[in-house]
């Protein structure tokens, strides 16, 4: 069996050892240095990749919607990619691949158009370690480092970037669960907290009371229900609505008694079904998924690297057979020229992975209503604060 790319930390829940207080600051990288980060504002890396899309109307007409990254953003975004790593060690180095870069692409390089991206590199942990963990096998993993790494990035953006400007924390797996770590440990509580415009944390299992908004991972911030909202979180896992998480699913569920995972639907924070602004890769989910067909009937061709297709996907929080869960319908219509189907499944050996759900497109199928919520919510920051 062969892990791919964004299968995250899975099966050990995203769950994430505290930073040993008497460990070395000389462990961590040196994040002074411009090649500790994989992207940083003002130069030329992932996070200025070409992000136009082509928009694709129900008649099957094509669009082009061009890109432009904001001249003088007002607030910051902190990412942290998900498992990438195709390093034969068990935690990465610090030599980026084509992996991190792709994924940076896909992530968090839309963002630029609201907010200055900030994202280091790691020592995550692998996917050459995931898979010997998942096939039952011992490997010197080291979550803790992973962590130590993200928290001293962090510290080292604060005190040299932050400059009193608001953050929105953005995760994917992995990062997410990095992330939910770190935010317990090192920001709530600290001066640091009232920096969070809000945290971006899909594809991990984030543990609340059930009916509550705050409480368990999380004991300050809580989850976020309006747009005008800050200092709040939005985090969800997704499957296909006619595909729910079996029982043994890796996300939709905790342990803990009295906890659910945490749904928000940043297309509907309120709640209810909603179609969603998807912005999709134009050959599909990346590596891990199958390939994307034809997008549209008359298999007219896609020149760019992204693809909306309005309308055609909703979106809604459920909770069934015990999971929390962010359920995704593909609307086809006989009528629509466009593709009724989008792939996105895991999928290993020829062989979808069901466990995992639509786990390679938690951030794809929502990604629209991220970053304009992301201009929300700091617009409101900076008024409360400002």
């Amino acid at each position: 069996m062969r892990l791919t790319p964004m299968l995250a930390v899975i099966a050990l829940s995203g769950a994430y050892p505290a930073v040993a207080q008497n460990a070395s600051p000389s462990a961590a990288p040196d994040y002074r240095a411009d090649a500790a980060w994989l992207c940083r504002p003002g130069r030329s890396d992932a996070c200025s990749a070409n992000q136009d899309i082509t928009v694709i109307a129900p008649n099957g007409s094509h669009s082009i919607e061009h890109f432009k990254a904001a001249a003088h953003p007002g607030f910051d975004c902190f990412y942290v990619y998900p498992t990438v790593s195709h390093d034969p060690s068990p935690n990465s180095d610090m030599t980026p691949g084509p992996e991190e870069r792709l994924v940076a692409v896909s992530q968090a390089a839309r963002f630029t158009s609201q907010c200055r991206v900030f994202a280091p590199l790691y020592r995550q942990v692998t996917l050459t370690a995931l898979q010997q963990l998942m096939m039952g096998r011992k490997s010197a993993v080291d979550r803790a480092m992973a962590l130590a790494d993200v928290t001293a990035a962090w510290k080292d953006y604060l005190a040299r970037d932050n400059h009193g400007r608001g953050v929105v924390l953005i995760g994917h797996s992995q990062g997410s669960g990095i992330l939910k770590a770190m935010i317990a440990q090192s920001i709530e509580g600290t001066p640091a907290q009232s920096r969070i415009i809000a945290a971006y944390l899909p594809g991990t299992n984030l543990a609340v009371p059930a009916g509550k908004d705050v409480g368990g991972d999380l004991k300050v911030f809580p989850l976020c229900r309006r747009d005008w909202q800050y200092g709040c979180v939005v985090s969800y896992v997704t499957f296909r609505a006619d595909a729910p998480p079996p029982a043994n699913t890796r996300f939709g569920t905790v342990p803990e008694p009295g906890m659910v995972v945490a749904c928000v639907n940043a297309a509907a924070l309120t709640g209810g079904k909603s179609v969603t602004d998807a912005i999709l890769g134009a050959t599909g989910a990346g590596e891990g998924a199958k390939r994307m067909g034809p997008w549209t009937t008359d298999n007219a061709p896609v020149t760019t690297p992204f693809v909306k297709v309005p309308g055609l996907i909703s979106a809604e929080c459920v909770q069934r057979s015990g999971a929390n869960y962010l359920a995704v319908t593909v609307n086809a219509d006989l009528k629509d020229m466009r593709t009724d189907t989008i792939v996105g499944d895991v999928v290993v050996g020829g062989h979808i992975l069901p466990e995992w759900g639509l786990h390679l497109l938690d951030m794809p199928v929502e990604m629209g209503n991220l970053v304009t919520l992301s201009s929300r919510q700091a617009s409101a920051w900076k008024v409360s604060h400002h």
